[in-house]
């Protein structure tokens, strides 16, 4: 299930093998690890190498669970978006993250907003939803500007480091 989404001031693609130095590099950040639920940290060539694997298989396949899309900015991976868990014709999670050095430019806004035209119109989902560590407001924002509504509070939702963390529920619906 090959897609490629362009815009003036990204790309999303499938993963390529050439990508793992830069998902590497960008991704190695201990910031991004506490945002997220399942990136290591310090992330290793073999993690690269292992997730590049894992989605190109998924691309292959004609009906996945989980959609996976690089975000390429000036030839350079600098994130990844993704849909997971995806009920076909029903819903999926969204999930993603940004190096840092593109944070705070409105970018993550518009590449949500393109996951999810992708979402509800090629996936032809009805329901999209998101979790949030409640530290990571900037996650939070990107959602709520995208028309997602809090739907909940999860307390010790999910464990992460031996810690039961708390998680903030989002979701949109397809219009």
């Amino acid at each position: 299930m090959k897609t490629v989404i362009k815009t003036k001031q990204f790309i999303l693609r499938t993963f390529k093998t050439s990508d793992a130095q830069d998902l590497k590099r960008n991704i190695n950040d201990k910031t991004i690890y506490r945002n997220t639920l399942h990136i290591p940290y310090p992330y290793k060539d073999k993690d690269a190498q292992t997730w590049i694997k894992k989605c190109q298989y998924r691309a292959k396949q004609k009906r996945p669970k989980v959609v996976s899309f690089v975000i390429v900015i000036n030839n350079e991976v600098v994130g990844s978006i993704g849909l997971k868990n995806i009920l076909w014709n029903h819903k999926a999670e969204l999930g993603y993250w940004l190096s840092r050095k593109h944070w705070g430019k409105g970018l993550m806004t518009k590449i949500v907003k393109e996951t999810l035209k992708y979402g509800f119109h090629q996936l032809k989902l009805k329901r999209i939803f998101a979790f949030t560590f409640p530290h990571n407001k900037a996650s939070a924002r990107v959602l709520l500007k995208n028309g997602f509504k809090q739907e909940g509070y999860l307390k010790k939702n999910v464990k992460k480091n031996n810690r039961f963390m708390d998680q903030y529920l989002f979701a949109i619906t397809r219009k």
